[in-house]
């Protein structure tokens, strides 16, 4: 049985400006940490929390490229959807993230992929809301438990592939 490391999520909030950056060692390349972000195959194993199935409607990863996907919790469904605005391979993601439920929050965000060597990579993605109030409530909504049981899920994948 192989063991897999799970290392530590740091989700920071700026005191100053409406940003909660998110940062994540992995034990892989840059070049399976990316390919685990822009194939949608993929994606649908590790994004969101365990309680949730993910199902992608659309995700064209590529400079001026949009995605939508939807969280299954039982009964209910919980879209979201954005636009990659920029996507250099293995190394940078820039894209909008809406809920459609709370269509006038959007965020800018921005995932940066790091080659530690080694086959490590470190992850920072910040996302950028229009208010304090904004970050605030992307913060008490869940989200960690989402990000941190899909990096959970990401770091097995990871390990398969």
């Amino acid at each position: 049985m192989t063991s897999t490391t799970h290392h530590e999520t740091q989700i920071v909030a700026d005191p100053d400006v409406p940003i909660v950056r998110i940062i994540r060692e992995f034990d892989a390349p840059p070049e399976k940490v990316y390919r685990a972000h822009v194939d949608p195959e993929l994606v649908a194993q590790w994004m969101g929390p365990n309680s949730t199935q993910t199902r992608i409607d659309e995700w064209d990863c590529r400079t001026g490229g949009s995605w939508r996907y939807v969280a299954i919790q039982g009964d209910e469904e919980y879209r979201f959807y954005g636009s990659f605005h920029e996507v250099r391979p293995n190394e940078l993601i820039v894209q909008t993230f809406t809920f459609e439920g709370f269509p006038d929050g959007v965020a800018l965000e921005k995932l940066v992929l790091e080659d530690l060597g080694n086959g490590r990579t470190r992850l920072t993605a910040t996302s950028l809301v229009d208010s304090f109030e904004g970050r605030d409530g992307f913060l008490a909504s869940g989200m960690d438990v989402g990000v941190n049981e899909g990096y959970a899920k990401l770091d097995e994948l990871l390990a398969r592939s």
